[in-house]
């Protein structure tokens, strides 16, 4: 009930609709226990009396019933539609716009199919328990209630003996209820699953062909295509034995009305228009409680997916402005770390008690061999993750003290793999500055060396890239992302080896671009390539989460150090 009063809490807004809605449900639902009335009456008064006036009266009441009934029914789907949309809606944008608070840390640990699921599969699933469910819900409840009341005015007897089968009916749906919500959380997590693998499958589908690993990718999304199938034939098993089990339990209470109320009747007790009456209502109570049952069943279904999205929405962000977070005013880019000690587990630093202090405008190249904690930085001063020791200033004021947006707006990041959106050449490169002007863009492609190959293509800036560039070249696609960064004029920049992927001819482009971009700048370059920070004002060896040695190229080399190692090895290599 919890869950299911959190989920009601989305139709709060929707409130005057809902309850015009529920109106119309209850009259339309009406319609159901008008008939059997009427049809006591035709067999007690019309037939015994043969009164035709009463007969038309009767015949032209069931037509104006059922015409008011087909508006209501109307009224009713229309407005709980429209409530369930919206609700799913204001859902999926307040999931989506949580999961764009979230730390990097979360989707780290995550795979990208499942976090899609929670959007996509999850927040269908609880449409199922707000739309269709809440209308059988009200409508079925309205039957039971109104046929219930009947019943009693009829025989209060005779429908206390119906009322016996009550509390198994309860039972037995309280038992298959907790059964089905656990087998349909799993159909939820197999459904995220076959999602997972099919969003890696499509994303990776370059590497797939080139290992010609069609066939194992087929087999592995067949494995979980048949887990999926499992576990929704359990579901299945689960709600196929509810049914049955209810209406053999509704059947023993007709049972039970027809043995006594034939009695009643022989014993002149009972009309035989009141007892067709009396079971037509009992028929009317054995349905709404097979088919509450159902909608049990389905609600239990939507809560296992509420849950799921309650989940990630009460997920904490792991990285967030601190209380009393100030604006970082405009810098100047004096960066400094200060025994920074970080882990990403605890007792496995990737840092260790590192001190580095970067003047304005200096470029600093950082270099070393995998896993020494070059990248660690980078994500470090943007604040992607927090120091677990220590403190990063920028201009003297600790990043933790100033709001995220304010840190990041002054900070430029030009990843190794180039991250661009399907869409234009100009959406991608107004990323970097939204309210920019196309002038402003122009320029920010010319200083990219990007310019002129756009002016090149079908559509000029208006060419549509394909999903991440797809139909860009790889010095392409880099050079429309440093135009991005050049737009965005950030005073701190992050550079993640810019021209590792790419030809002689792309690298010596984007390296020029690249060159135009630090200018003024204080830059960091994460390198892997020590040939292209040769010019580095410092460069600093990075070696098991500490600085090993740090000076310029030509420093390093005499100290016959790491670097020298390094650099060796790769000039021999070349």
């Amino acid at each position: 009930m919890t869950t299911y009063t959190r989920l009601l809490q989305y139709i709060r807004p929707y409130l005057p609709r809902m309850v015009v809605a529920v109106f119309c449900i209850i009259l339309a639902a009406s319609a159901t226990l008008y008939v059997p009335w009427i049809l006591r009456e035709v067999i007690d008064e019309v037939l015994t009396t043969k009164n035709m006036s009463m007969l038309n009266t009767i015949t032209i009441g069931i037509v104006i019933v059922y015409f008011l009934r087909g508006i209501f029914f109307f009224g009713q789907t229309y407005l709980m539609s429209y409530i369930g949309q919206k609700v799913i809606i204001d859902m999926r944008g307040e999931i989506y716009r949580h999961m764009q608070r979230l730390s990097l840390s979360y989707f780290e640990k995550r795979q990208t199919g499942k976090i899609m699921s929670y959007i996509t599969n999850d927040v269908a699933a609880v449409q199922g328990a707000l739309v269709e469910s809440m209308i059988e819900l009200v409508t079925e409840g309205m039957t039971l209630i109104g046929s219930l009341g009947a019943m009693f005015y009829l025989h209060w007897k005779l429908s206390l003996l119906t009322l016996v089968t009550l509390p198994l009916v309860g039972q037995a749906i309280k038992i298959f209820g907790k059964k089905l919500r656990a087998s349909s959380m799993t159909v939820q997590e197999r459904t995220a699953d076959i999602t997972s693998v099919l969003q890696e499958s499509i994303s990776s589908v370059r590497v797939i062909k080139s290992f010609a690993r069609e066939d194992y990718e087929i087999e592995r999304f067949q494995k979980e295509n048949n887990q999926n199938f499992r576990a929704q034939m359990k579901n299945s098993q689960i709600m196929a034995t509810l049914t049955p089990v209810i209406e053999f339990l509704a059947a023993i209470g007709v049972t039970l009305i027809i043995w006594y109320g034939g009695k009643e009747v022989i014993a002149n007790n009972l009309t035989a228009g009141s007892l067709i009456a009396f079971l037509m209502y009992a028929i009317n109570l054995s349905n709404p409680l097979k088919r509450l049952s159902r909608v049990y069943g389905n609600i239990q279904k939507a809560l296992s997916a509420a849950d799921r999205v309650f989940e990630v929405l009460d997920t904490k962000p792991e990285i967030e402005d601190m209380p009393g977070a100030i604006a970082l005013p405009t810098i100047e880019g004096y960066v400094a770390l200060n025994n920074v000690t970080f882990e990403y587990k605890k007792g496995e630093p990737a840092l260790q008690q590192l001190n580095l202090k970067i003047n304005p405008g200096q470029v600093v190249a950082i270099v070393g061999p995998s896993g020494a904690g070059k990248t660690t930085i980078a994500n470090l001063i943007p604040r992607f993750y927090d120091t677990t020791d220590g403190n990063i200033t920028i201009d003297g004021i600790d990043i933790k003290t100033v709001t995220l947006q304010s840190l990041r707006e002054q900070i430029g990041i030009v990843p190794q793999e180039t991250i661009l959106f399907n869409g234009s050449v100009y959406d991608n490169i107004l990323y970097g500055k939204l309210d920019a002007d196309y002038d402003e863009v122009v320029n920010a492609a010319k200083a990219a060396n990007a310019h002129k190959f756009i002016i090149d293509m079908p559509d000029g800036y208006d060419t549509q890239i394909g999903e991440r560039g797809s139909k860009l070249s790889g010095g392409q696609r880099q050079r429309i992302s440093i135009a991005r960064a050049i737009l965005k004029n950030p005073r701190v920049l992050i550079l993640d080896e810019a021209t590792s992927a790419l030809d002689t001819e792309s690298e010596k482009l984007v390296q020029e671009a690249v060159d135009k971009l630090m200018i003024g700048r204080t830059s960091f370059v994460i390198a892997h390539r020590l040939s292209t920070v040769q010019r580095a004002d410092l460069i600093v060896v990075m070696e098991k989460g500490k600085i090993a040695e740090q000076g310029t190229h030509a420093e390093l080399l005499a100290a016959d150090g790491l670097y020298s190692k390094l650099y060796q090895v790769q000039f021999e290599k070349r």
